[in-house]
C-alpha cells in the first residue's frame, strides 16, 4: 500500500510578518492531487498542524477544507505536535468517519490504526503517538514495578524516557498481534527530536532537564517498518540504516526562517509491500517564494548583479562602514519583496579583533544568559545557577506549549 508522510504544516504561521495563507492553501491543493495521481491509500500527518494552541479562524476552515477534500479519495491520520493544543485539535475526533482519525491522546497509544490497502485487505497498522511532554505524559506512561513491587514506575522527566514508555506499549501490542496472524506492516507517526536530525531556527525549542533529543535506538527492536516523523522541518533520514527502522522527518512544506533557505521541501511517498518498506520517493512541493541572502556594499545591492533576486523573499546584510541614509527606502525600491534588512559592517572601526556586536538569534539562550553572567560577575556560573536559569528558561518554554 501507499502512504504519504507530512507533517510541520504550522497553519497561520507568518514568514516576518508576511501572511502565509494563501501559499499554505496552495500546498494543501498540491497535497490533493498527489492523493489523486499517486492512487494514495493513506495520509499520516506527524505533528504541529497548526502554529499556536489558538489557531486563527481562517487556519481552521483551511485545514476543516483540506481534511474534508483529502477524505473524499483517501484516509488521513493525523497527531498533535509541540505547537498544537492536542484538546482542542481532538475536539469531535470521536465523531469523524473512520477516513479521518485524529489520535490526541496518550490513552490508547498502543491500538493501532489499521488501513485497508487497495485490495480491501489489512495493508498496515499505524501507531499514531501524539507529542509527549515528559512533564504532562509520564504520569499517563507509568508502568508496574518489576518482580512484583508495589505501585508503579513513572518514567524520568524526558523526552528519551516517555518515548522508551510509549514503545514499549506499541512493541509489546505488535508481537501480540504479529503472533497471532500473518505479519502486517507497521508504521510509527512521533514528534519528536531524533538524535542526528539536523534543526533549523525555526523550530520551537522542546528541551526538558537540559535535553531535548531522543536516541534513534528508543525506536529499535519494536518490530516497526517506518518511523513518520514531525518536528523538524527539514527532510531527512534519521537513525542506523540497517538496526532502525526507516525512519524520516517529512519537513515543513514552507520555508520558515532563512536558515530553510535550501531545504528542498517534499513530502514523503512510502510504498509498504509485505516485506515492510519497498520504496520511499520524495515528492518536491510548490515554492511560492524562494528564500535567499544578499549581502554586499550598498552600491553592489543596487547594481545589475543582484538582478535574480528581485523575485525573491530576501534578507539583505548591508556592509558598509557607516550605515547609508534611507537604507530601507533604497533597498525595498531595489527589492520589493525584502523582509529583513541589517547594518552589518565589515569592519568596525576601533573595534578589537573578533569582537561581535553580540549574541546571535541562533545562540542557546541559557548561553547567552551564563555569558552575561560571566561578563557582570566576573565569573563563570556556578551549577546551581545553571540550573536557576534552566528551570526559569523551560518554565517559559512550558507556559507557550500550554497556552
Amino acid at each position: 500500500m501507499r502512504i504519504l508522510h507530512t507533517s510541520d504544516w504550522h497553519l497561520g504561521r507568518t514568514l516576518h510578518g508576511v501572511d502565509l495563507t494563501d501559499h499554505h492553501g496552495a500546498y494543501l491543493d498540491h497535497l490533493l492531487e498527489v492523493v489523486r495521481s499517486e492512487r494514495i491509500d493513506a495520509v499520516v500527518v506527524a505533528g504541529d498542524v497548526y502554529d499556536r494552541a489558538i489557531p486563527p479562524a481562517d487556519s481552521v476552515t483551511l485545514l476543516s477544507e483540506a481534511l474534508a477534500r483529502l477524505t473524499e479519495h483517501t484516509r488521513v491520520v493525523l497527531t498533535p505536535g509541540n505547537h498544537d493544543s492536542a484538546t482542542r485539535l481532538g475536539f469531535a475526533s470521536g465523531l469523524f468517519r473512520d477516513r479521518l482519525v485524529v489520535r490526541t491522546r496518550v490513552r490508547g497509544i498502543a491500538e493501532p490504526v489499521e488501513l485497508p490497502d487497495a485490495d480491501g485487505g489489512l495493508g498496515a497498522r499505524v501507531y499514531a503517538l501524539p507529542y509527549l511532554d515528559p512533564d504532562m505524559a509520564r504520569t499517563e506512561l507509568a508502568e508496574p514495578g518489576d518482580d512484583g513491587e508495589a505501585g508503579t514506575v513513572v518514567p524520568a522527566r524526558s523526552h528519551q524516557a516517555v518515548t522508551a514508555a510509549a514503545l514499549r506499549r506499541v512493541r509489546a501490542d505488535l508481537a501480540r498481534r504479529n503472533a497471532a496472524g500473518a505479519r502486517v506492516p507497521a508504521v510509527l507517526l512521533a514528534h519528536t527530536f531524533v538524535t542526528g536530525g539536523a534543526a533549523s531556527e525555526s523550530e520551537r525549542d522542546i528541551r526538558v532537564g537540559g535535553v531535548d533529543q531522543v536516541p534513534s535506538g528508543v525506536f529499535a527492536d519494536a518490530g516497526l517498518d517506518y518511523v513518520a516523523l514531525g518536528h523538524l522541518h527539514g527532510p531527512q533520514r534519521v537513525g542506523r540504516e540497517g538496526i532502525d527502522p526507516v525512519m524520516r522527518y517529512a519537513g515543513s512544506p514552507l520555508a520558515f526562517s532563512f536558515s530553510e533557505a535550501r531545504h528542498r521541501k517534499s513530502t514523503a511517498l512510502v510504498d509498504l509491500g509485505p516485506d515492510g518498506v519497498a520504496h520511499v520517493r520524495l515528492l518536491e512541493a510548490p515554492v511560492p517564494r524562494p528564500l535567499a541572502d544578499a549581502t554586499a556594499p550598498l552600491a553592489d545591492l543596487l547594481g545589475r548583479r543582484f538582478d535574480h533576486l528581485t523575485d525573491h523573499w530576501l534578507r539583505v546584510t548591508v556592509t558598509d562602514p557607516v550605515r547609508p541614509e534611507q537604507l530601507w527606502a533604497q533597498i525595498s525600491r531595489r527589492f520589493p519583496h525584502a523582509l529583513v534588512l541589517r547594518h552589518a559592517p565589515a569592519e568596525v572601526p576601533g573595534a578589537p579583533a573578533g569582537s561581535t556586536a553580540g549574541p546571535s538569534g541562533t545562540q542557546d539562550p541559557l548561553e547567552v544568559a551564563a555569558a552575561f553572567l560571566r561578563a557582570v560577575g566576573g565569573r563563570p556560573a556556578d551549577d546551581a545557577e545553571v540550573a536557576v536559569l534552566r528551570e526559569a528558561y523551560e518554565s517559559v518554554l512550558a507556559a507557550e506549549r500550554s497556552a
